[in-house]
């Protein structure tokens, strides 16, 4: 499928035999009614603001990676994160990248969240997170996420633009 035909219609792609190139996470952190969001620094997604996550290594599960990519990127140490969600993003300009993307939220931590090469971290009130700032498809579950709802979530990009989406709730 060449890149007029998914501009013409996002939606055909066929998730069932879908695989990603790339395997990634994401961990919201709560602490009261404020949610740790960061401006990232470096990588996929570079100036905009997201959850602290990243790339899952070789023999890693999901949640290890979101526990280590948070300590990583924040200085925080995670306990008993709780799966959320997946995200699967077609990217069709470029590389044409297909990331799947586990998404957890967490209670339990210690440490204080500081700044590093790859993130600016910032508690942000759950009534007030920057969605004008974020990717555009986190309006469509964060929402959810941070109500306690589990979601699955399939979004089809060109560049920075979302053409096509479907989030089903748990």
């Amino acid at each position: 499928m060449n890149e007029d035909e998914y501009s013409q219609d996002a939606a055909s792609i066929d998730w069932q035999s879908w695989r990603p190139s790339m395997r990634a996470t994401l961990l919201f952190l709560h602490r009261g009614r404020d949610v740790l969001l960061i401006h990232k620094k470096s990588g996929l997604g570079c100036g905009k603001i997201n959850a602290p996550g990243g790339k899952i290594e070789s023999g890693e599960s999901a949640s290890e990676a979101a526990v280590r990519e948070v300590s990583e990127e924040v200085g925080i140490s995670v306990r008993n994160p709780e799966e959320m969600g997946v995200l699967r993003f077609q990217f069709i300009h470029g590389e044409r990248l297909a990331l799947h993307c586990v998404v957890f939220r967490a209670f339990e931590f210690t440490g204080e969240a500081y700044e590093t090469p790859e993130a600016d971290p910032f508690w942000c009130s759950v009534d007030n997170i920057p969605y004008d700032k974020m990717w555009s498809d986190d309006q469509y579950w964060l929402p959810g996420l941070l109500d306690g709802k589990k979601f699955d979530g399939d979004f089809v990009f060109d560049d920075e633009q979302l053409l096509w989406r479907n989030v089903r709730w748990r």
